[in-house]
């Protein structure tokens, strides 16, 4: 009996371990795939990110530059060593770029949250630099035992930059985003140069509070605090702090640009009209307090952009034009990749007897001011512009070009020249200036280029690029000078307006 009860309790506890076993080898339900959604609500290329009523945008480019007679892509060709125009100016520097923009939106009840970021990885040649005892160094950033990019961020040898960080809501635009005083054309008029004057660029985003008014019909009126650090100081130079044109003294940040814009956007063309305000907030005279300061010192800068459409010269064709005029807030004429040609130190040939070789300067801070006194503002106008015409639909040429003026007070040439002939500091900084027969920190400057682009399959397009640069300076006579980290000897120079020319080779893939 206990053994039958033994066989029988053994069989019932087999049968239910191996029905738990087939139980378990049954499938279980799987949860949902979520699939990646296309949201056409913001046109091609958005998707739902999954879980969520949030869209995404994923874009970029890969880029490679290749600058002829340059020490920069794609910079100007007016100081430093490119300016030199001697063995310390490159025949070539090379660049490669990764861009990564992402670009999000969600619909609320109060409208779009947009969020957008735009961020570039890259790697630039650099050059050498001169030590003054027959030795030179690599890169403009010291004794870097590799090659490097001058500038902080570098990474693995190469530099990230932010382009572009910003929130857009209910018409506020918060965050790094184009400056509202922006021609509204797309980057450049018509070209890849970077240094072109007559406006500031659409490239180096802006900190920035704005809101935009939509009045219909393509009509829209921008407000805006913009941060002037970084981009918009071209510079309140201290002349009591040596150099012809002094040294730049800052004081702390104390109140932003103001920014206003009215734009019209219709299928004829777009036109813009922008104004600004800008604080030139200059630190002390000398090193601390008890030397006192000048007042604060309100320059403004207004301009006016015209974009045409669909001009009868053949499809797509486009006409882009800009004008600008400042009173001490030069960076709105002369922006910031434009630095080299408003501090410019350009060299060439001379037929004066008695002299090594001849030189061109061009400084355009926004204001001067020597010990003591008040700042004088720096006043300048220009105006840039392109014609775009599309041959097909694969090859299309721009004409382009700009020109700029830039004007100093009678007070700020009195300080920087001197009175009589005598004194100043542009003077004193050459030792004494004896040869200067004509001293004026006055200046011009031109640009011209041709651009022509093939792009043989959707989003990758080769380009070549010239830029012809025309300095118009007003010194004459002869300096005594030396610049050893470029070669230059301490030698007599002919001052003397100057020319040169750099050409761009890109190739670059839009995805």
């Amino acid at each position: 009996m206990k053994l039958a009860k033994s066989l029988i309790l053994s069989s019932a506890a087999a049968l239910v371990a191996v029905g738990g076993a087939q139980a378990a080898d049954l499938p279980v339900k799987a949860k949902a795939v979520e699939y990646v959604k296309v949201c056409s609500l913001y046109g091609p290329g958005f998707y739902y990110i999954p879980g969520t009523d949030t869209c995404i945008k994923l874009g970029g480019y890969l880029r490679a530059d290749l600058v002829i007679n340059g020490n920069g892509v794609y910079g100007p060709n007016t100081n430093g060593a490119s300016g030199a125009n001697n063995r310390f100016t490159n025949g070539y520097t090379w660049r490669s770029r990764e861009d990564l923009n992402i670009d999000t939106r969600t619909a609320t009840e109060y409208g779009v949250v947009r969020t957008y970021f735009d961020a570039v990885f890259t790697w630039t040649s650099d050059s050498y630099t001169g030590q003054g005892n027959g030795s030179s160094v690599y890169s403009a950033i010291g004794s870097s035992p590799a090659p490097n990019n001058a500038g902080s961020g570098n990474v693995a040898a190469g530099t990230v930059g932010v382009y572009y960080a910003f929130i857009q809501f209910a018409g506020f635009t918060i965050g790094k985003s184009v400056s509202q005083f922006a021609a509204p054309w797309t980057a450049y008029p018509g070209n890849n140069y970077d240094a072109l004057v007559g406006g500031i660029n659409t490239t180096n985003g802006i900190n920035q509070f704005t809101y935009t008014a939509q009045f219909g019909n393509g009509v829209s009126l921008a407000l805006s605090a913009q941060d002037q650090v970084a981009y918009m100081q071209a510079g309140v130079n201290n002349l009591g702090a040596g150099g012809a044109y002094g040294s730049s003294d800052y004081a702390g940040t104390i109140t932003p640009d103001f920014v206003a814009a009215l734009k019209v956007d219709q299928a004829w063309g777009i036109f813009q009209a922008s104004i600004a305000a800008h604080d030139n907030h200059a630190a002390y005279y000398g090193g601390t307090e008890l030397t006192g300061h000048p007042d604060d010192k309100w320059g403004w800068a207004g301009a006016l952009a015209l974009s045409i459409k669909n001009i009868p010269t053949g499809p797509g064709d486009t006409i882009n034009i800009q004008g600008v005029y400042t009173d001490g807030a030069t960076r709105y004429n002369i922006q910031d990749l434009a630095t080299g040609i408003s501090s410019a130190t350009i060299y060439g040939g001379s037929n004066l007897p008695g002299v090594y070789q001849s030189v061109g300067f061009g400084t355009a801070p926004d204001t001067v001011f020597g010990p003591g006194g008040q700042q004088q503002s720096i006043k300048t106008w220009g105006f840039r512009g392109a014609y775009t015409h599309n041959w097909d639909p694969y090859w299309n040429t721009s004409l382009y070009g700009a020109y700029a003026a830039v004007m100093y007070n009678d007070t700020a040439k009195s300080l920087i020249c001197g009175v009589g002939g005598v004194g100043g500091t542009f003077r004193a900084a050459f030792a004494g200036g004896a040869g200067v027969t004509s001293c004026n920190p006055d200046y011009n400057i031109g640009q011209l280029g041709l651009i022509t682009r093939w792009t043989p399959v959707k989003n990758l397009t080769f380009s070549a690029d010239v830029t012809y640069v025309h300095l118009d300076q007003k010194y004459a006579g002869t300096i005594t000078t030396s610049s050893a980290g470029i070669g230059k000897p301490a030698a007599t120079y002919e001052l003397k307006n100057q020319d040169t020319v750099q050409m761009l080779l890109r190739a670059q893939r839009n995805w």
